[in-house]
C-alpha cells in the first residue's frame, strides 16, 4: 500500500520530536525553542511549552510524564516537563563536561533512558566531551531524581535516533554522519545484562546519501525510519526495515528532508512524520508500539 501523506499543521522552522500523547501529537519546533500540539480533533496546532532551549527528541516515560533532549546552548541537557509548568533537570554534564548536544532518547522497560549525544552543525568550538556517544541514564531513587549516567558506545561518531527493541535484547541507532567517508548506518547492538552493549551489527548502510535521522517501532518488531534528501539518491523516504535489516517497504515523503516518525490516534495505526519544517500524517496497516500510552 502506498502511503498517502497529508499535511496537517506548518509549516514551521524545523519540525522534530514527535511524541503521541494519547489524545494528540507533540512535536519540537527546534529553532524557535518550543513544543507543538496538534489536536486531532480540531485540527489545532498551538504552542504547548516554550523556553524548551531547542528541544528536540522527545518521549514519554510509562507513567505518562514528558522528557525532552534540549540540544541549544543554554540547554544541552536531558529533561522532564513538569505538568506544572516547570523543568526539571535530568543529565547535563557527564564525567565534569557538558554535554553535546543530546538529540533523541528512547526508554526500556527497566525505566532506564538512553539518549543519543551528537553534535551538528559549526558549532562544534565549544565542545568540552572528546566524543559523540550514546549514554544511559539510570534512576537510582524511587522517590526522587538521582541519575546515574553512563557512556555506552565507543564507535559513533554523529548518533542520531535510537530505539529499544521490544524484547529489551537490541539497541538500535541511527549512525549519522556528514561528509565523504563518515558512516552512515543502520546499527544494532546487543543489550547485555548489566547494560552494556556488545559490538554492533551493521542492518543498513546508507553512503553517500542521507541516512536514518529518527524512527520509531510497530508492534511486529520492524523499524519504521526517516531518511534521504532531494540531495541523492532514491530522495526523502520512509523505509521499513525488518528486525534484521532486511528492507521491507520505502514509501517518498512528499518534501525534502524528513527527521522523525512515530504513530498516533486512537488505534496507533496513524504515522506522524516530522519533514520539511510541517507535520504529516499518513494511515497505515501497522501498529505502533509505545511504552505510553500502550
Amino acid at each position: 500500500m502506498s502511503f498517502q501523506f497529508e499535511q496537517v499543521a506548518g509549516p514551521f522552522s524545523f519540525t522534530e520530536g514527535p511524541a503521541w500523547d494519547g489524545n494528540g501529537l507533540l512535536h519540537s519546533d527546534i529553532p524557535n525553542s518550543r513544543i507543538m500540539r496538534y489536536d486531532v480533533t480540531s485540527g489545532a496546532c498551538e504552542e504547548f511549552r516554550h523556553d524548551t532551549n531547542e528541544s528536540n527528541g522527545l518521549m514519554f516515560d510509562r507513567d505518562g510524564r514528558l522528557y525532552g533532549c534540549e540540544g541549544g546552548p543554554d540547554g544541552r541537557r536531558i529533561v522532564r516537563y513538569e505538568a506544572d509548568g516547570s523543568t526539571i533537570c535530568i543529565a547535563a554534564r557527564f564525567e565534569g563536561q557538558r554535554l553535546n548536544s543530546p538529540n533523541d532518547l528512547a526508554f526500556d522497560h527497566q525505566g532506564r533512558l538512553w539518549f543519543t549525544d551528537p553534535r551538528y552543525g559549526d558549532m562544534v568550538d565549544d565542545l568540552e566531551l572528546d566524543h559523540q556517544s550514546i549514554f544511559r541514564l539510570e534512576n537510582q531513587s524511587s522517590s526522587g531524581d538521582d541519575w546515574t549516567i553512563t557512556r555506552v558506545t565507543f564507535d559513533t561518531t554523529k548518533p542520531n535516533g535510537l530505539l529499544i527493541s521490544q524484547d529489551q535484547q537490541s539497541l538500535y541507532v541511527a549512525q549519522s554522519d556528514h561528509g565523504d567517508g563518515e558512516a552512515r548506518e543502520l546499527r544494532q547492538y546487543p543489550i547485555n545484562r548489566d547494560g552494556s552493549l556488545g559490538p554492533c551489527t551493521v542492518l543498513h548502510n546508507f553512503y553517500p546519501h542521507r541516512g536514518i535521522d529518527g524512527m520509531c517501532l510497530d508492534t511486529d518488531g520492524d523499524i519504521i525510519a526517516t531518511a534521504g534528501s532531494l540531495e541523492s539518491g532514491p530522495g526523502p523516504m520512509i523505509y521499513v526495515f525488518a528486525p534484521n535489516g532486511r528492507v521491507l517497504e520505502t514509501h517518498p515523503v512528499p518534501v525534502d528532508m524528513p527527521t522523525n516518525c512515530t504513530f498516533g490516534d486512537d488505534d496507533l495505526r496513524t504515522l506522524y512524520v516530522t519533514a520539511g519544517g510541517c507535520l504529516f500524517r499518513v494511515r497505515t496497516e501497522r501498529t505502533g508500539y509505545l511504552i505510553f500510552p500502550s
